[in-house]
């Protein structure tokens, strides 16, 4: 299958994607190597998965890793405006730093809510690291929780949509569309389109 006949516009190359990244990494890693307590990094499932793991390559800390997931898009693209939590921590938050990690904050809705179970478990803090940021369509304006930090890899205006290239074969697509994936490689080319 060839992807070039799907992309209008690149965005952003895997270079300055990984660039990006890396200087995520860095902000992170300043900001928290003084504190006694690591933090724990909480991905949003599925689609920050990927970002998540380029993310804590590049953290010079040690750190806890864990998974939640809300669902506010079901199977479509877009937003019912009422995220749920369908699948909840394992690890115990209570007192310490968080940084929730997203692939995309678009309307604000699933940050917010996400946070704010976060605040419930008692977290000391709470940031929000997301690869992309639509500060567009926002609709709810969250409030990061202590000394929390709100990390953006990229603010995107147009409607964009992000394609992971796992290999010349396989596409996974999360952002914006409802997920479809295979994987075939362990290795990720991030490419940006706007169609």
């Amino acid at each position: 299958m060839s992807l070039d006949k799907h992309i209008e516009k690149m965005l952003y190359s895997a270079e300055v994607i990984a660039d990006r990244v890396a200087q995520l990494g860095s902000a992170v890693t300043t900001e928290f190597s003084g504190d006694s307590e690591p933090p724990v990094f909480v991905g949003v499932a599925t689609g920050a998965c990927l970002f998540l793991a380029d993310l804590v390559r590049r953290i010079d800390l040690p750190i806890s890793i864990d998974f939640i997931r809300a669902d506010s898009y079901g199977s479509g693209t877009v937003s019912n405006g009422s995220p749920r939590i369908s699948f909840d921590l394992k690890l115990d938050v209570t007192d310490k730093h968080v940084i929730l990690v997203e692939d995309i904050v678009d309307t604000g809705n699933t940050v917010s809510c996400l946070i704010e179970h976060l605040k419930l478990k008692k977290a000391s803090s709470v940031s929000v690291c997301t690869l992309l940021d639509k500060p567009s369509r926002r609709k709810v304006h969250f409030k990061l929780v202590g000394e929390g930090k709100f990390y953006s890899g990229f603010e995107c205006y147009a409607f964009a949509c992000l394609i992971l290239v796992l290999d010349k074969h396989s596409v996974q697509m999360s952002l914006l569309w409802a997920m479809a994936w295979t994987s075939q490689s362990s290795t990720a080319t991030y490419l940006t389109l706007a169609y």
